[in-house]
């Protein structure tokens, strides 16, 4: 029989742990194929963050390191400047770990120029903790902590990353997709792709921000939660490339 499709080697054989409907196992695809792709898997080292993703060092198949909550950025730069030529290095965070905790980390990482990649996984919520608001919920999104809705006037406005990072100058390439529909997904392959290929030209700081979904702590199905990214992220968070020192899209 003609094999035409096939698991990426990028990945393990052990099953994820995440919600129905979540679409951390599809970025985690991606990452796994790109790797595998690129021919960087034996050579590139993964950080952890804590959050959903904890586990995540199981389901790469590359080396894998695990972070503090939030300190991601901080455990990569010390593994790309021991080891600048050798290895391709990349942490895999999401909002609530990168966009509050980590937000010190993550700024100057961008700032400093730090050669490598970041995965940042958008779902506008605190998922593994019980569904907190995030620096990243909407404007009126109810939350655990925000059971009348985010409040500007108490909570202020959501921190839209890329368009924060993309303002300093050691950053080389940042681009925000969405993986709430195939042709978006596709989208999100070419972006995380040209981020490595960015750290491997040595160019500086790439970030990949996806849009991804949240079904159990959004209160939602599976296929309500893909309508709810298109309708109402993408509007907040507009896709697109924000950064990239080479030119080009």
């Amino acid at each position: 029989m003609e094999l035409i499709f096939e698991k990426t080697k990028g990945l393990t054989d052990k099953p994820t742990h995440y919600c129905p409907g979540c679409t951390h196992g599809v970025i985690h695809r991606l990452v796994g194929e790109v790797l595998e792709e690129m021919e960087i898997l034996e050579d590139s080292v993964g950080v952890a963050s804590v959050g959903c993703s904890v586990l995540s060092y199981e389901y790469f198949n590359c080396d894998m390191t695990q972070a503090a909550h939030g300190r991601a950025p901080a455990v990569a730069t010390g593994l790309k400047r021991v080891l600048p030529k050798d290895r391709i290095v990349f942490t895999y965070q999401g909002d609530g770990d990168l966009a509050s905790i980590g937000m010190a980390e993550i700024v100057h990482a961008a700032a400093r120029g730090e050669n490598i990649t970041v995965i940042f996984v958008n779902n506008a919520i605190y998922g593994m903790t019980g569904g907190q608001m995030a620096p990243t919920s909407l404007v009126g999104q109810k939350t655990a902590t925000s059971p009348f809705g985010r409040d500007v006037s108490l909570q202020g406005a959501p921190i839209r990353v890329s368009e924060l990072l993309a303002t300093l100058d050691g950053a080389a390439y940042i681009e925000r997709v969405s993986t709430h529909d195939v042709p978006h997904i596709i989208k999100a392959k070419k972006a995380i792709r040209k981020a490595f290929e960015t750290q491997k030209k040595g160019l500086g700081f790439s970030m990949v921000e996806v849009l991804s979904t949240c079904p159990t702590n959004w209160g939602l199905d599976p296929e309500e939660s893909l309508n709810w990214v298109k309708e109402q992220m993408v509007p907040v968070y507009p896709l697109g490339i924000y950064k990239n020192i080479e030119g080009g899209k």
